[in-house]
């Protein structure tokens, strides 16, 4: 028989228990979030400097030839190891967005060597981070609020989620795909092309962040 004096051990977890359950849960996840914002950071920062990076390869070099590069009609002779010469029209058309690589990384402005072949792969053209290849090249190939007329631009890329997209353009533009510098494009470097309504609102232009889209690319307008 149970001394009277002894209290009868209690079943259960006391208030203090659960509360201190529920903080350490709150921490992990809390931790967890935190992790996750610094990841998408690290990757829209990594894209911009690649975008930026390029944009101004691609300044550094007209400055340094009067010329573009992959349009540039006298590479082979200017520029040590370069493979393949563009047509001198002033526009990055055709094959020559190919060979803007060859220019760019012979003549010094971008790392890496990339090589001239009229098919497209990992030693012509470098890719964005998520595997899928960049473009600098004259077209219309970008979503606008009307319709597009041909530009000089640089393609981000297929397969990069929308978010970060989104994220990229409120950084460096307005956040709207439709306006701006920084427009959402379907070209597919040789994969699926993005779907338009998947990554944006074809109406308003705003980036559907939220949706959990993993296939989007945007061009940035030069």
């Amino acid at each position: 028989m149970p001394h009277p004096h002894i209290a009868r051990r209690q079943s259960g977890f006391t208030l203090i228990e659960i509360a201190i359950v529920l903080v350490i849960i709150g921490l992990l996840l809390g931790g967890i979030l935190k992790g996750q914002e610094l990841i998408t950071s690290a990757r829209v920062r990594n894209i911009i400097a690649q975008l930026d990076g390029t944009k101004a390869a691609f300044f550094g070099f007209q400055d340094r030839y009067r010329a573009l590069p992959g349009d540039f009609n006298a590479a082979t002779t200017q520029i040590a190891g370069a493979t393949q010469n563009g047509d001198g029209n002033g526009q990055i058309t055709g094959t020559e967005a190919i060979a803007v690589w060859d220019h760019l990384s012979h003549a010094g402005f971008i790392n890496g060597t990339y090589v001239y072949n009229a098919t497209e792969s990992a030693t012509t053209t470098p890719n964005n981070p998520y595997g899928a290849r960049l473009q600098l090249i004259y077209d219309d190939v970008y979503a606008d609020s009307g319709t597009p007329t041909a530009r000089t631009n640089l393609k981000t890329g297929p397969q990069i989620p929308v978010n970060i997209l989104a994220e990229i353009d409120r950084k460096i533009d307005d956040g709207n795909a439709l306006r701006g510098s920084m427009r959402f494009s379907v070209y597919a470097a040789g994969g699926t092309a993005p779907t338009a309504a998947n990554c944006y609102d074809t109406t308003t232009g705003e980036w559907k962040a939220g949706s959990g889209e993993t296939n989007c690319g945007a061009a940035i307008l030069f």
